[in-house]
């Protein structure tokens, strides 16, 4: 039973101090105290308490250190490797927010709305906060099972079941934007011209063709090697091909398209990369360029848009598609196949016999 024990204030008034002990093996486990104007509420109190301390594992739970979010996305960050840039940068910027303060064991569903309404006061498009919600329930999803922290998985499946009933989260866009040939046209006269100027610079000129004919992503290409290359049968090997579940070992063998085979040929064997080239400076040079010479609206990863799209135009059905891609669901596919076969609009590209000269 608690101990109330009466104290005179500064100010004269009378405090009333509540106080619970519990022992275990002749040792104190616990102790807790709180200060009350009035006795009655002293007393209210431990027996509330009492009553919480009593029930299955409440003494456990309230010895137990409090864990916050941030220290959840602290564990998550140090113990799973390979999360990707992105994915990091967003965890940590969750730590400034008022929820990442909060107890794991705390956190509701109405606290992650509450998070997500708050990026979307911000400015943020209902397609940005979802990316923050996917990161995070990573950390939700293996908070308890690896860290022992009680983060709620059913809590966060309820907050983003709401939140897209909501129209707070949504899934992006897909880009339908595609270079034209002129704007191609720029971007290798561009390129073949600044590798007079510095020859050490990436050639972005076959970087940039390799990435249309190949289908191949940026990240993808600077991992290939030379001994991923079977030019005997036109395949390469993929190194870690983007999976949502899976971050490494995810080979694929894919074709090789002829042009693409040729780009990579015309590279030197100087190192075991064909590309060996970070993807900073690959994504760095591409957006400058396109800044210069006034392309707009033009990321490098709609090169890969625009070399599966060309596969349907020269007449490939899905799965023939799929084999350069990598695409394993066929379903991610489906809004290529509306597009009718007419013909190769790089057939004859001048460009193409410069961009493979060694």
């Amino acid at each position: 039973m608690g101990t109330i024990t009466a104290r005179k204030r500064k100010d004269g008034s009378t405090g009333y101090t509540a106080q619970i002990v519990r022992k275990k093996d002749g040792k104190i486990v616990l102790r807790e105290a709180k200060t009350f104007d009035g006795k009655r509420e002293a007393n209210s109190w431990i027996v509330f308490r009492e009553a919480e301390l009593d029930k299955p594992g409440g003494i456990e739970r309230a010895t137990r250190t409090t864990t916050t979010l941030a220290d959840a996305i602290d564990a998550y960050t140090s113990r799973v490797t390979d999360i990707g840039r992105t994915k990091a940068q967003c965890l940590k910027s969750i730590k400034d927010y008022r929820i990442a303060s909060m107890a794991c064991e705390a956190i509701t569903a109405k606290d992650i709305s509450d998070f997500a309404h708050e990026l979307r006061k911000g400015g943020r498009k209902p397609q940005t906060v979802a990316n923050y919600i996917s990161h995070l329930s990573a950390v939700f999803r293996t908070a308890r099972p690896l860290f022992g922290m009680q983060l709620s998985v059913q809590e966060m499946q309820d907050a983003q079941m709401a939140l897209t009933k909501s129209n707070d989260i949504a899934k992006s866009a897909e880009r339908e934007r595609r270079p034209t040939l002129e704007e191609l046209d720029l971007l290798m006269q561009h390129f073949v011209d600044r590798e007079k100027r510095a020859p050490q610079s990436a050639p972005m000129h076959k970087i940039i063709a390799f990435a249309i004919f190949s289908t191949r992503r940026q990240e993808e290409i600077t991992r290939i090697r030379w001994e991923d290359l079977d030019q005997k049968y036109g395949r390469i090997l993929v190194r870690d091909m983007k999976h949502p579940g899976q971050k490494k070992g995810n080979d694929v063998l894919c074709e090789l398209p002829p042009e693409a085979m040729r780009i990579a040929l015309s590279m030197p064997r100087a190192k075991p990369e064909i590309f060996p080239y970070s993807t900073d400076a690959i994504s760095a040079a591409f957006t400058r360029a396109c800044q210069f010479l006034a392309i707009a609206d033009l990321h490098f990863h709609d090169l890969r848009h625009e070399g599966v799209s060309r596969l349907f135009e020269t007449g490939r059905t899905i799965p023939l598609a799929a084999s350069v891609s990598g695409h394993r669901s066929w379903t991610s596919l489906k809004r290529y196949a509306q597009i009718r076969e007419k013909g190769d609009k790089f057939a004859g590209w001048p460009w193409l016999e410069v961009i493979c000269r060694p």
